[in-house]
């Protein structure tokens, strides 16, 4: 996913999934940061130790890569549905235009 392209659809605050990428990014940046020193938590006195820790690597952060790959796989799927329905109006509209052309051919021809 890319976070810094402009959409006519949704301003990024509105994106969970760009939410979730940004997440993820930050944990793994806190995670590298703390260098093995315990991690605090506002909600709880005990910080989250080296079991705590491993936990977000092997298990969280692992569920939100896989989360974000299922959602550009649906992306992905929606796109090529988008660009399938573009080529049938394409289609759709240059044999409307053939049609119109042939028929002012006829016209003047006096079919």
């Amino acid at each position: 996913m890319a976070t810094e392209i402009r959409s006519p659809f949704c301003s990024p605050q509105e994106d969970p999934f760009l939410l979730l990428e940004s997440c993820g990014k930050a944990i793994e940046f806190l995670l590298r940061a703390s260098a093995g020193r315990p991690l605090r938590r506002t909600w709880i006195e005990h910080p989250y130790g080296e079991e705590e820790i491993t936990l977000l690597e092997e298990e969280v952060l692992p569920a939100i890569e896989l989360c974000l790959k299922r959602v550009n796989e649906i992306d992905a799927a929606l796109e090529s549905e988008q660009r399938l329905e573009e080529q049938r109006l394409e289609a759709a509209d240059a044999l409307e235009r053939q049609a119109l052309r042939a028929e002012a051919s006829c016209a003047a021809l006096s079919c």
